[in-house]
């Protein structure tokens, strides 16, 4: 079957020699699966996101979305056909919620009573009353509001593939977990493809279909999170795995009676 996302030996060297930003990655992202990018900040998480939807070009090897190499399609009609969700958010601060969530569909030339109506739907589905929210513009919302508005806005145009770029990583714990594992409902509900970036392996063990860890640019291990936990290939991954379990253990010490 082919991959819905597939990196075949891609690699991104910026000009000047300068170490390489990523370095030969390979990776198959099956349609409908929840794939994780893992590792150390600067290790080349966000620039795969990047190369995916071509705000990046690679300096060698192919990117293919669906089983065609994306340098051939037009990288605007690629990444409106892409929702992207990122730490910051990025909603335009002059536009009302419902304004930010239809612009894609707006851009795409949908018919305004269409986008009203995918609107209001969308807000109900990341459990905003569109009554009480379309309105409000988004310093009226809380960042975990502000946070559901831009999956709203990622989702609108209905595409297949989802990139999250540490999109929880700001809020605080409870919005956090609480956001995340309704993300991961909403993934499986929709049949989306997802690859989220984060260097947090809690959230990538419980979020996961696939994890794919990366250090200095490389890809070190992929497999799913049972496979990592099992056999970690290299000293590196044992010390991913063994934070959450450290934590895990310190929290029920904390708690015992």
């Amino acid at each position: 079957m082919t991959p819905m996302i597939a990196l075949e030996g891609v690699s991104l060297a910026y000009p000047g020699g300068q170490a390489a930003a990523v370095r030969e990655v390979s990776l198959d992202v099956a349609e409908g699966t929840f794939f994780v990018l893992i590792g150390e900040s600067g290790c080349g998480k966000t620039t795969t996101l990047h190369l995916i939807n071509r705000l990046l070009e690679p300096s060698a090897g192919q990117v293919l979305i669906d089983g065609e190499d994306a340098r051939k399609l037009d990288p605007v009609a690629l990444r409106r056909g892409m929702g992207f969700i990122f730490q910051a958010i990025g909603l335009f601060p002059h536009l009302t919620v419902a304004e930010n969530v239809g612009i894609t569909p707006k851009l795409l030339g949908w018919p305004a009573p269409e986008i009203a109506a995918r609107t209001d739907e969308l807000l109900e589905l990341v459990r905003l009353n569109p009554a009480e929210f379309r309105d409000r513009l988004p310093a009226r919302l809380s960042g975990g509001q502000r946070q559901r508005v831009g999956l709203a806005r990622a989702l609108a145009a209905r595409p297949k593939i989802m990139l999250m770029d540490e999109p929880f990583g700001a809020l605080d714990p409870l919005t956090r977990d609480e956001l995340s594992a309704e993300y991961r409902a909403l993934h499986d509900r929709l049949g989306l493809t997802t690859v989220l970036v984060t260097h947090d392996m809690t959230e990538a063990l419980l979020l996961a279909d696939t994890i794919a860890v990366m250090r200095d640019g490389r890809i070190v291990q992929v497999g799913s999170p049972k496979e990592l936990l099992s056999a970690p290939a290299d000293d590196f991954v044992r010390s991913l795995i063994e934070t959450p379990r450290r934590r895990a253990a310190e929290l029920a010490k904390a708690v015992a009676p």
